[in-house]
């Protein structure tokens, strides 16, 4: 991890002063895992995915306006973002997080490192693992009975990537 995140640090900035870090790829490949950890390595902030409300039938896409606007829009501008993330189990918003401009931020998630965002990210890492591996992770965190649920998911995914390109313009591969 140590020498990702000199990779990463040897960047220049890509959104304001910020060092924008997308972790990207299909869900239960490892995103989060990997995220956390090389947050921890870069003493940075994460921001996930999972922290704004993403709908099953709407897929990957439209989450990430909500993350443009309030983070992402102020970083470019030198300013602080902030957001209210929203709580999963009660199907609505909590705390509000502030996002200071600092030297560098994770972005973790599916969509995270799509083609729209590309001129703001400094580095882009694609999480991958096997479908049958990713839907026994998905299923052992969320319960069994999501499983039409991530099914359908998994192909909204495989569609928003293959259109996105996304894969093709990671920095890095892992595979996990």
């Amino acid at each position: 991890m140590i020498s990702l995140a000199r990779r990463i640090q040897a960047r220049p900035p890509s959104c304001g002063p910020v060092r924008l870090v997308a972790v990207d790829g299909p869900a239960g490949s490892g995103k989060t895992t990997l995220a956390d950890r090389l947050a921890t390595a870069l003493s940075c902030q994460v921001i996930h995915s999972d922290d704004f409300p993403v709908p099953w039938d709407e897929g990957p896409g439209p989450w990430f306006d909500a993350l443009d606007r309030q983070v992402l829009q102020p970083l470019r501008h030198g300013r602080s973002g902030c957001f209210r993330r929203y709580d999963w189990v009660r199907g609505d918003y909590g705390d509000r997080v502030v996002v200071p401009v600092a030297p560098v931020l994770v972005i973790e998630g599916v969509g995270t490192a799509r083609a729209s965002a590309a001129g703001l990210l400094a580095y882009v890492i694609w999480v991958e693992a096997a479908e049958e591996v990713r839907l026994r992770r998905v299923l052992g965190r969320d319960g069994e009975e999501l499983a039409a649920q991530w099914r359908s998911w998994f192909a909204a995914e495989r569609a928003w990537f293959a259109a996105d390109g996304t894969r093709a313009r990671a920095d890095e591969i892992i595979t996990t």
